[in-house]
């Protein structure tokens, strides 16, 4: 799936395009201030980068925001290090869980601060197989109120983040397709086919693209509403205005999953206020998709029509 249509399982500061942010504080400075890796840290990293992620200082009390001090700037790691850097006394993270967490994020180029959850809402994860491996592996097994601490490469530079759980539930299983009352939409939009398995087939209408937002539920589902700051687990299609697909995430065989922060406004507006089990129909144009700018098959300009199918929210 690609990361600028839907950023997979995203956890760091909304403000941050990353893989993934979670959260950890120390529970005392000095913690950091030991360059031996702890028997947490993981074991497949670079030995160089663990040691360079354990000169990281790490400062705050537990449930209040970090601060983060690197050791120099740049501050750089050739992949994915992380380490727990205090262990909750919470309930046990088990494997399934729905995590809440708390996010802070520095740039390893200079040290300034990406952004941060805590002045807003904790961002929520699935702890599956999904997760990259490391950061599964440092969170499941652990106990609520565990922060950790990982720092990763995002093309430009590293970034550097902390993490703290603040809860962990299990997680209602997600619908395998979109289900509830079909609804029929007005004359004018591309339309929609779907074969037995409910993978849609978009086609495009002859007409000029609309300028605004085009927001047609196809299918209303009788679920909780989604709010912005959820996590969506979905299938998607995507075509641009004349048919031409460009992504779906039918064609990888399982639903995507992503948080809504971290998408395309058009996604972030038409899909806040849906309902699981909805199918919806989103025409987006190219202000509140990827403007002027190409990425990859989208040319510059782009009207864009996706179906989505709302199968969970976390």
């Amino acid at each position: 799936m690609r990361r600028t249509t839907t950023a997979r399982r995203g956890l760091a500061a909304a403000a941050l395009a990353l893989t993934l942010g979670l959260s950890l504080a120390a529970c005392s400075g000095d913690a950091a201030d030991d360059p031996t890796p702890s028997a947490t840290s993981t074991s497949t990293a670079d030995p160089a980068d663990v040691a360079a992620l354990a000169k990281v200082k790490v400062e705050g009390e537990p449930g209040s925001k970090p601060t983060i001090t690197l050791p120099s700037t740049p501050f750089t790691v050739s992949a994915l290090v992380v380490r727990v850097v205090d262990e909750g006394t919470g309930d046990e993270i088990t494997e399934g869980q729905t995590l809440s967490i708390q996010t802070t994020a520095v740039s390893g180029t200079d040290g300034t601060e990406l952004g941060d959850t805590y002045s807003s809402t904790p961002e929520k994860i699935v702890a599956d197989d999904q997760l990259l491996p490391d950061l599964h592996d440092a969170l499941v097994g652990q106990k609520v109120g565990v922060r950790i601490l990982f720092a990763v490469p995002d093309g430009e530079g590293t970034n550097v983040v902390v993490g703290e759980v603040v809860e962990a539930n299990d997680t209602v299983p997600a619908l395998e397709r979109a289900e509830g009352e079909a609804v029929t939409p007005p004359a004018g939009l591309p339309t929609v086919t779907l074969d037995a398995d409910g993978k849609p087939t978009i086609t495009p209408i002859a007409d000029p693209a609309p300028t605004t937002l085009v927001v047609q539920p196809l299918i209303k589902g009788t679920g909780a509403e989604v709010t912005e700051e959820q996590t969506l687990t979905v299938n998607y299609t995507g075509v641009l205005w004349d048919g031409t697909q460009f992504d779906s995430s039918w064609d990888s065989g399982e639903p995507a999953t992503f948080a809504l922060t971290g998408v395309i406004p058009g996604w972030t507006q038409g899909l806040a206020g849906q309902t699981v089990g909805s199918q919806v129909l989103l025409v987006i144009p190219p202000d509140l998709g990827y403007g002027d700018q190409a990425s990859e098959t989208i040319p510059a300009g782009s009207t864009l029509i996706f179906v989505v199918d709302i199968l969970g929210a976390v």
